[in-house]
């Protein structure tokens, strides 16, 4: 358990946190939720003692382990990926020695009904949990696992971290501390930079693994999964709340409501007592009276409402100047990175007025495709921007790109021309960067405050095609729904890249899907697409790129020209018929894929025989620690195997989808 004691932070003389108290309890699964520059990430910092309040402490027992993924952080570019995520098991020997000391403790513990004998058997099985996942043969197919539920191949295992974006470089931070297995687990934003596939794979990581999370997410569908309590902060205080996200929006409309009327009736009893104290100020008769209303009044704790929209986003695009009929046009548009096919054979036309989707697994070309169309990186194929198109282009890391050591209102003061030059302050008023707030320098600023930052700089010239390349990273929930219906009213062209269902629904009218190196077209809204697809998640839609990456050829060669047809037909059989030796060779690798299945299926059962055992004994009353020692090891290793299990399976499916 971990206490947050009377935390108190301030900048600038400005309150942050004011006397906050609460505890983090073993198996809390807890989303931070605020508004933008409320202090979720600070509170992240204060528990993980990277920052230090301004009063007050947090208590964190003694061996508790702590794993912190900051919004954006500084990673080493010196080693491979695998030889990178192995620096997770480093630690062994510490582990071994602890869990010497607690195993010593225990033995000389005589009191078997205490908390602190409870305590340090729960210490004991967490250490041995850790040391059997590290101390196994099997580490190798944790890391593997962890790294493919985060969306890297097993080619990707052996090249060097610099070849990966800053994205990707997350990712593997988030695998080194998803592998020691932290007693708590800290999260700032860690969905930004994963995909559908991987955002689902966290989500059950956390559900079923982790012991205590505390997390900071935009993401409704993720927090919903994962949570099970909700810590609000709001104007310095915090409200407890132990339900997941879409309870607590009830929960807090309800106590919203309830302050405003205990706020309304508390006005109208002040107001009653001044008019009584200065319709009888004078009169000695009533001086008693007035005396004691006087006092009654001074003790009255005054009652406060929360956010009643005292900041307000006010986002409105500016008219877009009339473009041509089709602002972008594209014919067999491909891209290639060395011997990687990007895609290939893009083909599609976007009308002026219209708001579509790109939606696809990470690194199948989303952004890419957008670079394309800003005409940042070469291409084949034929790319035409239409009439009189002025483009408006929102990148992934358009925040990043801010000089930190400026101020807001110089950051827009540089780029501003002609009369919007005299607005600056109206303007960055309606963003919530009101008075002394305009003052703030840029490297202050939350993840979310420099994405609205940035947002000011797209307005500030008209524009009649907005290309959004994930535009709601860092965004509060109430900010993304602010900017989702600014697109709706917006009267130009619209491309959105976004990894958000729940952004997309309602907003987009056509959808493009990335996968397998094509480019399909698919006509109506987000939920449309998936209803055409029968599938419930694009969860689903990304999970079934891999089995489209077969279909691949066959679509290849039928979108090729006419000329080429020929040359490539006699290819088909060649690639249909298998020599016998062939076959037989398939055949041998197709049984020891299937023996390892087998394999990994006897030690599961071998080790679910032993547990049953121990567990048998444990209720017959032996307390033996070492048998909880056993119990525990045998637990971790039983999950070991059911990974082996688990990618051996993989295996064999990924074979026969081949043949």
């Amino acid at each position: 358990m971990i206490s947050i004691q009377n935390l108190s932070v301030e900048f600038s003389a400005r309150p942050l946190f004011d006397n906050i108290n609460y505890v983090i309890n073993k198996r809390d699964k807890i989303a931070l939720v605020g508004k933008n520059g409320a202090g979720k990430s600070t509170m992240l910092k204060i528990i993980a003692g990277l920052q230090h309040p301004t009063s007050g402490q947090v208590v964190v027992p003694e061996g508790v382990t702590i794993g912190y993924l900051p919004q954006q952080m500084e990673v080493s570019d010196t080693l491979t990926v695998v030889d990178e995520v192995r620096k997770a098991f480093g630690h062994i020997d510490a582990l071994q020695r602890e869990l010497d000391e607690v195993n010593e403790r225990i033995a000389a513990t005589t009191d078997f009904e205490s908390d602190k004998y409870t305590n340090l058997i729960d210490r004991m099985t967490s250490l041995s949990e850790r040391l059997a996942i590290e101390q196994s043969e099997n580490a190798d197919a944790e890391i593997e696992k962890t790294l493919k539920g985060l969306g890297f191949e097993r080619s990707d295992f052996t090249r060097p971290t610099s070849e990966f974006s800053g994205g990707w470089r997350m990712r593997i931070e988030l695998a080194k501390i998803l592998l020691q297995r932290p007693d708590v687990l800290l999260l700032d934003e860690p969905t930004n930079h994963l995909d559908i596939e991987s955002i689902q794979w966290l989500e059950q990581f956390l559900v079923q693994k982790a012991n205590m999370v505390v997390l900071v997410s935009h993401d409704r569908a993720f927090i919903d999964n994962v949570t099970n309590r909700t810590i609000e902060i709001t104007l310095g205080k915090i409200y407890d709340y132990a339900v997941n996200y879409s309870k607590y929006v009830t929960l807090r409309q309800e106590r919203l409501e309830q302050q405003m009327r205990a706020f309304q009736n508390q006005q109208k009893q002040i107001k009653d007592t001044e008019d009584f104290i200065e319709r009888f100020r004078y009169k000695a008769t009533k001086a008693v009276q007035v005396q004691s209303r006087m006092k009654q009044l001074a003790k009255i704790e005054r009652i406060e409402v929360d956010e009643v929209d005292t900041s307000h986003l006010n986002l409105k695009f500016p008219p877009a100047p009339r473009s041509g009929d089709f602002p972008v046009i594209a014919d067999n548009v491909g891209k290639r990175y060395g011997d990687h096919q990007v895609f290939d054979h893009a083909t599609f036309t976007i009308k002026r007025g219209e708001k579509v989707a790109f939606v696809g697994k990470n690194g199948e070309g989303k952004s890419t495709l957008v670079k394309c169309i800003m005409n940042e990186i070469p291409f084949t194929g034929e790319l035409k921007i239409g009439h009189n198109v002025k483009i408006g282009y929102f990148a992934q890391n358009q925040a990043s790109m801010l000089d930190g050591e400026v101020t807001v209102f110089d950051t827009i003061d540089r780029v501003a021309v002609g009369d919007i030059r005299t607005k600056i302050r109206d303007i960055l008023g309606a963003f919530m960067f009101g008075g002394e707030a305009s003052e703030k320098k840029v490297k202050v600023l939350s993840g979310g405050e420099k994405t609205r930052l940035a947002m000011i700089r797209l307005l500030l010239e008209p524009v009649n095609l907005l290309i959004l390349d994930e535009p709601t990273n860092h965004l509060d929930m109430k900010t993304k729904d602010i900017l989702k219906q600014a697109i709706k009213d917006f009267n130009g062209t619209v491309i959105v890249v976004s990894h958000d269902r729940e952004f997309l629904d309602g907003l987009v009218e056509k959808v493009y899907e990335f996968g397998g190196g094509k480019v399909r077209e698919c006509l109506g809204g987000i939920y449309e697409f998936l209803e055409k697809k029968k599938m419930e998640s694009l969860h689903e839609l990304e999970a079934s790129n891999r089995a489209g990456k077969q279909e691949k050829k066959q679509d290849t060669r039928q979108a090729q020209p006419a000329a080429t047809a020929p040359a490539s037909a006699p290819q088909q059989p060649a690639e249909r018929r298998l020599s016998y030796a062939e076959q037989r060779e398939k055949q041998k690798q197709l049984k020891r894929l299937q023996k390892k299945v087998e394999e990994a299926e006897a030690e599961i059962s071998r080790l679910e025989g032993e547990i049953t055992e121990i567990e048998q004994k444990l209720a017959d009353g032996d307390t033996d620690p070492e048998l909880c020692n056993m119990h525990a090891q045998r637990t971790k290793q039983l999950e070991n195997a059911m990974s082996l299990w688990e990618l051996a399976s993989m295996d064999v499916d990924a074979f026969n989808s081949e043949r």
